[in-house]
């Protein structure tokens, strides 16, 4: 809350310790979501792929390459000059593009009269030659799908919703399109974009080339599954000039991947030898990461002369390429690249700190005199737990909502205590099962190596409490607040937030908040 410095200063001045004393009274009482761990500065969590391809682009740029956009879509022809012979089993991996055709729509008396019911009234001979003139622009491509309806819905001087009912009930055409494919293709590889930009700029531009891309690539697999996606990233760089060699590759392969904790590196050959690599050249990479051992992480090679003439190119060029989501998999040790990918499709796993922060109060007081409230009923219910009943002991006497109010902690019974065994348990948080427990030799495992919530029962009834007592003395009525056997959260006050509590029960994890409390809180109204 807010305070008079000038105030404190004369405080201060005046008697420095009882200023210092009383520094608290500056302090508001914090509700349940201002307390930790509930209350927290949550740092947002980068995707692993992307955080993965920004220390790629970082490297790269570091070594002194530059970053380039290559060409996406692919046509068939230049998959054949790439990949010569190879081509008709690379071609049967890709995705061709493919689209919807314009058809050529007629319109007859027929259809001017069903166009008229839908309008309630007759179309114009003006209408009719627009709507001829329009539709004769849209299949040849000047006027476009998306413009369509808004262009139709201009010329009969109606409402687009209309126009759409028009479409389908008098324009089937539009509804039977089935798609077209073209021969153009999504690229499958990094190397069908780098042999266009080679051939484009080679000869305008200082050699070396040293030219890095981070972008996807489409594969169209049978299936996707742990190690495999239809669409990938993959880091691919080339080094053009004279007197680039194998070894260029090497070189590139040490100083990209050291950046990311590998040590020692192996060079074996690909028995898959890709028509587009000279023969014997394509190289897989392996590497020693000092937690995870020998991994393949990429693959280089030099370019086929009979690959890069198709283009002009006349000079050596090497490719690395690396796959993005699998150094990702290495980097974050995951074992299923469809979850590490698309983690929103699989089950989400929760710390039990993560728990912890998920579990609140179901009702706690709004005022501040309200939580004065409750901290007093919890100090008093301490001191005196152990008080043999019946008994009665006074927690809290004040103003609230301008009345005289006195607030106690009881227990009528004979032959009990004022506070049941269950009172002081603390929940905590343990290999995902939450648990009530007190403090005792009993549940030291739980107390030492469970995560703590930071809320006992205590705390909780005394909150229920000082909730209710808000309610009735706002309607100037008194309140009396019981709590016995606990069996589950809500018994003692606490609710489990929806995704914690969903995680917890797909995995079968245990909520245990049971215990005998046996404690009353009684409000009354002072006269």
């Amino acid at each position: 809350m807010r305070f008079d410095p000038e105030e404190w200063k004369e405080r201060a001045r005046k008697d420095f310790e009882a200023a210092w004393h009383e520094g608290p009274q500056t302090l508001s009482p914090p509700g349940m979501a201002g307390t930790y761990p509930r209350k927290f500065y949550p740092r947002a969590r980068p995707h692993p792929i992307a955080e993965t391809i920004q220390r790629l682009r970082e490297v790269y740029l570091g070594m002194g390459f530059s970053e380039a956009r290559v060409p996406l879509f692919i046509e068939e022809q230049d998959v054949y000059k790439q990949f010569g012979p190879e081509a008709s089993a690379v071609l049967d991996r890709v995705f061709y593009l493919g689209g919807l055709p314009r058809p050529n729509v007629g319109i007859g008396k027929k259809r001017l009269e069903e166009i008229g019911a839908i309008l309630e009234r007759e179309v114009t001979d003006v209408e009719e030659e627009k709507l001829r003139e329009t539709l004769h622009a849209y299949k040849k491509g000047t006027v476009d799908g998306d413009e369509l309806t808004h262009e139709l819905a201009e010329v009969l001087s109606c409402d687009d919703g209309l126009v759409v009912r028009i479409m389908d009930e008098v324009f089937p055409e539009f509804r039977e399109l089935a798609p077209e494919s073209s021969r153009t293709t999504l690229r499958s590889h990094m190397t069908s974009g780098w042999f266009l930009t080679l051939g484009a700029m080679w000869e305008k531009a200082p050699l070396p080339v040293r030219m890095f891309s981070i972008d996807r690539c489409f594969r169209r697999e049978q299936e996707e599954g742990p190690t495999r996606l239809m669409t990938y990233h993959s880091a691919s760089c080339i080094v053009a000039g004279e007197d680039v060699t194998i070894e260029d590759g090497k070189a590139v392969s040490e100083a990209l991947l050291s950046a990311f904790g590998f040590t020692d590196f192996e060079f074996r050959p690909d028995e898959k030898r890709s028509k587009y690599y000279i023969p014997d050249t394509q190289t897989e990479v392996y590497a020693k990461h000092p937690e995870i051992g020998w991994v393949e992480v990429a693959t280089f090679g030099m370019y086929s002369p009979a690959a890069l003439a198709q283009y002009g190119v006349g000079v050596p060029v090497m490719n690395l390429g690396l796959g993005v989501e699998r150094l990702a998999m290495i980097e974050y040790q995951a074992d299923d690249i469809r979850a590490l990918t698309y983690p929103q499709f699989f089950p989400q796993h929760f710390t039990d700190l993560d728990i912890a922060r998920a579990i609140w109060m179901r009702e706690e007081p709004q005022t501040a005199t309200g939580r004065e409230i409750a901290r007093a009923v919890v100090a008093t219910a301490t001191e005196h737990a152990a008080a043999p009943s019946p008994c009665a002991f006074t927690a809290w006497e004040g103003d609230l909502f301008g009345r005289k109010v006195r607030v106690s902690v009881v227990e009528d019974e004979e032959d009990s205590k004022l506070c049941g065994p269950a009172t002081f348990n603390e929940v905590y948080v343990q290999d995902g099962k939450v648990l009530g427990v007190p403090n005792t030799p009993q549940f030291g495992k739980v107390r030492k190596k469970g995560t703590p919530a930071h809320i006992s029962y205590v705390q909780t009834v005394a909150a229920l409490a000082a909730a209710r007592i808000e309610e009735g003395v706002r309607c100037g009525e008194e309140a009396s607040v019981q709590v016995k056997m606990a069996k589950v959260p809500s018994d003692v006050n606490l609710r489990i937030a929806g995704h914690a509590m969903r995680y917890l029960t797909d995995n079968n994890k245990k909520i245990d908040l049971r215990g005998p409390v046996f404690v009353t809180v009684r409000a009354e109204i002072v006269e």
